[in-house]
């Protein structure tokens, strides 16, 4: 225990003496603290992009649903860590969190984080792509619960709100929509 305690003194005293270094150092740290920074926003998007990716496959093996789950959350992690965060990208990554839990059958989950993403909405005063997104969520949530008059209404509201897009955002939206899976529903 006091050789742990020992050994976080001298690394705490060598970092303090390099910051009181003139420049070369400090220089040396604030490159390091922004290629740190600018990691988490890469890390954040390309996260993103795989959980896409492993949606997108037709079937996928029970270690790759494990993995989509994490990555989610290691998006939202690194965004929160990211330069360019915004409050916006929380609410954009309990959608995605939700949406990944809610593929995957696992109501309850999705349905906690969907919840998460219409509160965020709310308070952010959020519109458009974000708030179909949003009443999105709460019905693919839903729907895996099997709460279908729920499912039905927040449906409504996302069809709604996504005819209020505009350009590329609305397809891309409306397509997601009425992708699968709404587990059995007539929506």
């Amino acid at each position: 225990m006091r050789k742990s305690v020992l050994f976080l003194f001298v690394i705490f005293g060598i970092f303090m003496a390099a910051c009181e270094q003139k420049t070369p150092a400090k220089e040396k740290i604030m490159t390091d603290y922004t290629i740190n920074k600018n990691i988490h926003h890469y890390l954040g998007i390309e996260l993103n992009i795989q959980v896409w990716n492993l949606l997108a496959k037709e079937e996928r093996k029970p270690e790759e649903d494990s993995k989509m789950i994490a990555m989610a959350f290691g998006s939202q992690y690194h965004w929160y860590k990211s330069p360019n965060w915004q409050p916006v990208n929380a609410q954009r990554g309990e959608w995605i969190i939700s949406h990944v839990f809610a593929v995957l059958g696992k109501g309850k989950e999705a349905l906690n984080h969907a919840e998460s993403c219409m509160k965020m909405t709310e308070e952010q005063n959020l519109t458009g792509f974000d708030l179909a997104y949003a009443y999105e969520a709460m019905a693919r949530a839903h729907a895996a619960n099997q709460n279908i008059d729920q499912s039905k209404e927040f449906y409504q509201k996302a069809t709604l709100a996504g005819n209020e897009i505009t350009g590329e955002d609305r397809k891309l939206f409306l397509a997601d929509l009425t992708s699968e899976p709404w587990f059995g529903l007539k929506l």
